[in-house]
């Protein structure tokens, strides 16, 4: 998939994208941003900074932290092993893991991909001297001494990193290989997406963008804290290029059998704002399939407009910035 359509004007509407990305333009942690219609580039750019100690400009082959936009590729690993015959939704926890509580054996890989689990949130357990990175194996350590979780497995919808740690687990468990090395080989490779990796310590990212968070007028970077090396639940780096071949593939039913594609983007788990939880996606009416990611100097948003087949990604690598207000205001453009 090319860069057709790469300028600074959006070519489906009237409206300057410096106007829109004003905010993000010069010597600041910057942004960059892709917008599909039927999984075909329409737009893509990038302004500011992928790295401002060496003034690296940002570019759409710029590579940021994901964050929580990584779980649906964590729920894609899944569903390939599902497909695969390896693993079933219905599956119990505790047939993974030694010594697991008696409750994680009514927990299901369903209910962890669509946070009705009700486990402890490993973030809440950390001791306070840590100082090392946490790994998905140091969250399974972090929880499994808790008996009892927030709710009864199923009783309700509560976000949780941690269940999306312990599937990264369970795909490395039953593929009988590292979780990063399922993702190229099943998912990035075929795909070509070709720079997008789950980062571990030691791992080089192609045209890595570092986080940033603002300190009075400076920016200080804010890069790594104790939980961005957990995989799971948020460790993919990737570029709008990638993602937008991420998103042809979806738009055009690639990887998984018809059935599990479309439990992916049915609502499994209701949540009082009328909204709802597929697997790996939030969904809303009009038909929309969106999630966001925020950690430590990133913020990251993909919104699919499922019944206008459109499509907006926003990666940034600054805590302040607003990624779903850039994507919902790339579609209504895009709309009108």
């Amino acid at each position: 998939m090319g860069l057709e359509g790469m300028h600074r004007e959006d070519p489906m509407t009237s409206m300057p994208l410096d106007q829109l990305f004003s905010d993000y333009a010069g010597a600041v942690p910057g942004v960059s941003a892709t917008l599909l219609q039927d999984g075909v580039v329409q737009l893509a750019t990038a302004f500011g900074l992928a790295d401002i100690e060496r003034k690296t400009p940002a570019t759409p082959t710029t590579n940021y932290r994901l964050a929580s936009v990584s779980k649906q590729f964590t729920a894609m690993a899944v569903l390939l092993l599902v497909a695969d015959g390896r693993l079933a939704l219905d599956d119990p926890l505790a047939g993974f893991f030694a010594g697991a509580p008696p409750v994680w054996q009514h927990v299901t890989l369903l209910q962890l991909l669509t946070h009705t689990a009700g486990l402890r949130n490993y973030e809440d357990l950390i001791p306070p001297d840590t100082t090392a990175q946490l790994s998905d194996q140091d969250v399974l350590d972090l929880v499994r001494p808790h008996t009892e979780g927030y709710h009864a497995p199923g009783a309700a919808f509560r976000y949780s990193n941690t269940g999306y740690c312990l599937l990264a687990l369970i795909v490395a468990q039953v593929a009988n290989q590292p979780f990063p090395a399922f993702l190229r080989a099943r998912i990035f490779t075929p795909l070509e997406m070709t720079d997008s990796v789950a980062y571990a310590g030691g791992v080089d990212v192609a045209r890595r963008a570092y986080g940033y968070s603002r300190h009075g007028q400076a920016w200080a970077r804010t890069d790594q804290s104790l939980t961005s090396a957990t995989l799971g639940d948020g460790g993919i780096y990737s570029s709008v290029v990638d993602l937008a071949r991420w998103d042809a593939a979806l738009t055009q039913g690639l990887l998984l059998p018809a059935p599990l594609f479309a439990r992916m983007f049915s609502p499994h788990a209701a949540k009082p704002d009328g909204t709802a939880y597929g697997l790996g996606w939030y969904l809303s009416v009009p038909r929309v399939a969106y999630h966001t990611g925020e950690t430590i100097g990133f913020r990251t948003a993909i919104v699919r407009r499922l019944d206008a087949r459109l499509t907006a990604i926003v990666l940034a690598n600054r805590s302040d910035a607003s990624p779903r207000t850039l994507t919902e205001a790339l579609i209504a453009q895009a709309e009108h």
